[in-house]
């Protein structure tokens, strides 16, 4: 059999030497790299619903330690290489879902926009709707999950004027009123205090403040998850029979926050509330096999949670092209 394989190995290698030959012993020459990458941006159904994933890009956080707590920093870093993933530095996507309803066109979460607070990477979500064909006057509603910088920092250009002329915002009052206190300014939370006065202001008069268990557009409900903020909400999206469950900042990692969900986030602000929100409803979201379409997993951050002896498994969504 080695002897075989052996004679087909050189009958080959010969077959591509006559070839080389009669090509008058040149190589082809080779192709040019591109350098490009394909468009951000991915499209599927849901019910009778068209929903668009747009992203804002990549958003590092740097190292592990001191950011995700209450795990060993050997075994977070362990976690992460165990599962191919860099353990010096964890990387978030950004993921925003345009939701069509037919009646109504939806933009959840806005990204980073001008800030440059994590790195050159992020900002690029107006970019991302414009290869998908989506025009910023059309979007009629932004739900925003909550007040931090990556969630709201799209809302206005680097004119300071808003970005979605046409729409109506949607967010709790209890966010809104935390991340745009003016007492905050002399506090460590300055920098994400000035960011949401700088977006949300502009569309104070447009605003509307939202409730948990309130459906307050067709087919999105609000449902509160507190801890990551004060006024944190994920939304359960339904359409003609189907839904899924849009979580924010719910989970930011589907390795580490979802092996240990007790595992606590630096930048929750309160993070045993955090985690006792994110087994609860993780709890019912794969109890009751609803799909999820996350803020932070790995592009275009769709798929489905299911229950393990010590906490979550994701299953990412296969990308189907066909609508």
């Amino acid at each position: 059999m080695t002897t075989a394989v052996s004679r087909r190995s050189v009958l080959a290698l010969g077959a591509g030497l006559g070839a080389s030959t009669m090509l008058g012993g040149h190589a082809l020459a080779k192709a040019p790299k591109l350098g490009t990458q394909t468009p951000y941006w991915h499209r599927f159904v849901v019910g009778d619903a068209e929903v668009t994933v747009v992203s804002d890009g990549p958003l590092p956080l740097g190292a592990p330690k001191g950011t995700f707590v209450g795990v060993p920093d050997e075994e977070v870093r362990k976690m992460l290489s165990d599962n191919f993933l860099d353990p010096d530095n964890v990387v978030l996507e950004q993921n925003s879902p345009v939701v069509n309803t037919g009646d109504k066109l939806i933009l959840f979460d806005t990204g980073m926009g001008t800030s440059k607070a994590f790195g050159p990477t992020t900002g690029r979500q107006q970019k991302s709707m414009a290869e998908a064909g989506i025009k910023p006057g059309d979007i009629d509603a932004v739900v925003l999950s909550h007040a931090h910088i990556d969630h709201i920092g799209g809302i206005v250009g680097s004119d300071d004027k808003p970005l979605f002329p046409n729409a109506q915002y949607y967010i709790t009052q209890s966010d809104f009123d935390f991340w745009t206190d003016e007492g905050k300014l002399g506090s460590p939370l300055k920098d994400f205090v000035l960011h949401a006065r700088k977006n949300l202001l502009p569309v104070r008069d447009r605003l509307v403040f939202i409730k948990d268990g309130q459906e307050f557009l067709p087919g999105v409900q609000a449902v509160g998850a507190p801890g990551h903020t004060v006024g944190h909400t994920i939304f359960m999206v339904s359409s003609g029979g189907k839904s899924f469950a849009f979580l924010g900042d719910l989970t930011h990692h589907p390795i580490l926050l979802l092996e240990k969900p007790r595992m606590q986030f630096s930048y929750d602000t309160d993070p045993k509330q955090a985690a006792e929100t994110r087994v609860r409803l993780l709890d019912t979201i794969a109890a009751n096999k609803v799909p999820v379409m996350s803020k932070h997993f790995a592009w275009p951050g769709f798929g489905h949670i299911a229950k393990t002896s010590e906490g979550f498994h994701y299953y990412p969504e296969a990308m189907n092209l066909a609508l």
